[in-house]
Formats: structure tokens, sequence, C-alpha cells
């Protein structure tokens, strides 16, 4: 086979906000890697990493960006729009310094985030007419019509689990953390989530194999590693506590773990709230969703009040504090009331956690998604509208800015 000359390339983000949440784009670096093994020369261009302007807490990043006019569809919104990533004139640059590609493989992450792509494949195709585009990734995967129209020349929407060791972390010059997966998809069925919609199966990988992925980014610079995982807690005695006990042994203290996708709570108790805490998991997400059993229900019936006070309990007795328990409440499901979440807020501060709304996104594919067309059927055919940040308060109307402000302002404070 003919050696290819590969140019992977993550694309800015067109959004209200935009914070890296140990963000990578994995898929994409497990696709390089492959590549890269059976040898093909390969390059990155990430429009996101290279557009840092300062440093954030564990190896996070602050995101350079300016001001973009607008969408039509969010002209109603009263909030400032921003491109964040490298500038064109950048991007140019970069291009220029990278030899030709045969080919570039383009990433995309959130669905409505395809403005970014759209952009960029703009650029490429006015900068290197005559090299073929290949668009892959989440948006690619759940919107496929709506991806055709962005001018890739290729999508790629198939299910693909990495076979690879590590992700091509080695094509940064520097690595300011470290991600990885033990696992692709998840054993529950939450009715709000893609997951089952991105991997239909299931698939764990060995603890052996995570270790050295680790360990290889460790090899980088890496002092903090996010677990991409939803499900990192199942069959944690078999699996999770072998890697913990893999990872003080290798390393003691010196690396920090991260959990930004949260921890099924139902399964955090003494024994693995020590583990957790003695082989260096610092930043700790739980995922409580709501204590509204209709909300529980949608959630896969993942978690009742009861556990989750033990499960803080147990953190707090590890050594954690309330703060590093900060525990993922949904906001603005289909037939979500104002006052579930209020009682939920309330609930988590008084088992000693810390509220943080997660704001619903409408995902293609799911039941609340059909749920959410049913009363608003552009949804279908614009992704814009699912963006997370502005869809209960601005795009829905189930919340009022000043309701949404409120319920912040509970969860910042005890009440």
């Amino acid at each position: 086979m003919k050696r290819q000359r590969i140019l992977g390339i993550n694309p800015p983000v067109e959004d209200f906000a935009f914070f890296d949440l140990w963000s990578k784009p994995a898929g994409l670096l497990y696709l390089l890697k492959r590549m890269k093994m059976n040898g093909n020369e390969v390059y990155l261009l990430d429009c996101i990493h290279e557009a840092s302007v300062g440093k954030k807490s564990f190896g996070r990043e602050k995101i350079g960006c300016m001001e973009i006019e607008k969408p039509p569809a969010y002209r109603g919104i009263k909030r400032k729009y921003h491109r964040f990533g490298l500038s064109e004139e950048r991007i140019m640059e970069r291009l220029a310094e990278i030899p030709r590609p045969d080919a570039v493989f383009l990433t995309s992450a959130m669905t409505y985030w395809y403005g970014g792509v759209k952009w960029i494949i703009s650029i490429l195709k006015r900068e290197l007419p005559d090299v073929p585009v290949i668009l892959g990734g989440t948006y690619a995967k759940l919107c496929p019509e709506h991806a055709k129209g962005l001018g890739a020349d290729r999508l790629v929407t198939g299910h693909w689990i990495p076979d690879s060791h590590y992700p091509a972390m080695d094509l940064y010059e520097k690595i300011p953390y470290g991600i990885t997966m033990t696992s692709f998809g998840c054993p529950l069925s939450c009715s709000y989530c893609a997951s089952r919609i991105l991997w239909p199966k299931y698939t764990r990988r060995t603890v052996p194999e995570v270790l050295r992925e680790i360990d290889h980014q460790v090899g980088l610079g890496a002092e903090d590693i996010a677990f991409y995982d939803d499900a990192l807690l199942i069959d944690k005695k078999e699996y999770l506590y072998q890697l913990c006990r893999g990872s003080i042994k290798a390393y003691g203290e010196r690396i920090r773990f991260h959990t930004p996708n949260g921890l099924h709570v139902r399964e955090i108790d003494d024994e693995c709230a020590k583990m957790l805490k003695g082989s260096g998991f610092k930043t700790i997400r739980l995922s409580l969703e709501s204590i509204d059993p209709k909300i529980s229900d949608a959630s896969s019936g993942k978690v009742a009040r009861e556990e989750y006070a033990r499960a803080v309990r147990s953190l707090l007795n590890a050594g954690y504090s309330g703060t590093d328990c900060e525990t993922y409440i949904l906001l603005g499901l289909p037939g979500q009331s104002i006052d579930s979440v209020k009682e939920t807020v309330r609930f988590v501060h008084s088992s000693g956690g810390k509220p943080k709304l997660a704001e619903f996104s409408p995902i293609p594919g799911t039941t609340s998604f059909n749920m959410a067309a049913e009363e608003m059927p552009e949804l279908k055919t614009e992704p814009l509208l699912h963006n997370n940040s502005v869809y209960s308060s601005w795009i829905s109307g189930n919340i009022s800015p000043e309701e949404l402000q409120e319920l912040k302002d509970m969860a910042r404070r005890r009440c």
C-alpha cells in the first residue's frame, strides 16, 4: 500500500462559551495513531489547543477567541457569540508549514458546533483544492444528512473502536494533560444520552493496555490524566481497583486523575472512595441528574437519594471536601419542572455535595430528543437548536433566563 501523508484537524468551536474540560479530539487521535502505525506520514492541526492563551488548573487551557456574527437561529439571543480557536490567518500559516497532505481527516464534536467545521472546510477547499476532506466525529454520526451539506468529500458515520495502544498525543509539541478511555459505550440506556448510539456495544479494554496508554502520556510530560469513560466504576473491584493499584505502583502520588463525565454514585462506597483518593483521583464529578422519580427513570434509575447521600459521606470520610463532590443536576428535560430542580439542588447541598447544573441538550436519536422534537420539529433540521447553553432558556422556552439565573444562584450557595 502506498505511503500516505495525512493531516488530522480539530476545528475551531463557534459558540457562546467554551471551556477546556480536558478537551482533546480523542477519536481523531486514536485514528491518527493507527494510521501512523500503518506506515503513513501523519500531522496534526489542533485549532483549539494551538490557540491557548494561558493555563488554568490541572493542565487545562484558556482558549483565545474572537466575537463573530450570530447565525440566524440565534439572532434573538442576547448573548455574544464567538469563534474559539486559531484565526484564519494563523490557520493559513500552519497549512503552509505542513507538507501538502494526500488527505485531511476532520473531526466534529457537538452537533451545534458545526459552524466551525463548515468554516474550516471552506478554508481547506480554497487552500488545498485537490485534497480530499474526510469528516467524522460525533456531529457527522448523529446528523449525517445535515453534515453532507458542509462540503466535505466523504463522511465517516460508522462505529469504530480504537485498536492502538494509545492516542497520538506525541503529535503535540507539549501536552498539557493526557486522556484515556478504559471503555467505549455504556451498559445503561439513559433517555437523553447518545452513548449507545455512538457505540452500540459496550466494550472494555484490558487494564495493562490502559496502563501502557497512561504511561506513554506521562512519558510525554502529562501530570494530569482525564478519563473520558461513561461508566468508569462498572465492575470496579475487578477492573478499576487493578488500574488504581497499577498506577500507585508506577507513579505514587505524582499523577492526578480527573473524571469530567461523572461517576455513577451507586458504585461509590467507603472502599471505592478510599481507592479513588489514594490513587490520585483529584477531580470527582458525580452523576445524580435528579431525585425526581420520573427523571430518575429517564436516567436508567441510576441513583436514589440514600445512595447519593451514602456516596458523598464515603467521599468526605476518604478526605475529599464538599467542593470536590461536584454533582451534575439535569435542567430543562422535557416535562421537567423547575421545582424538581430546586428540590434536587437543596438535597445535594444538604448531603454535603456541590450542585452543578447540567443544561439539557436534545441529542438526535435519543428518546428525549424525540419528545422535544414533537414540540419543536425544527430540531430535526437545525443542529444549532441543540445547544445546551441556550436551549432551555432561549430556544424551547421551558425556563426563562431569570429562572435559570435563580437556579444558578441556588446552586452556588446553600439555601
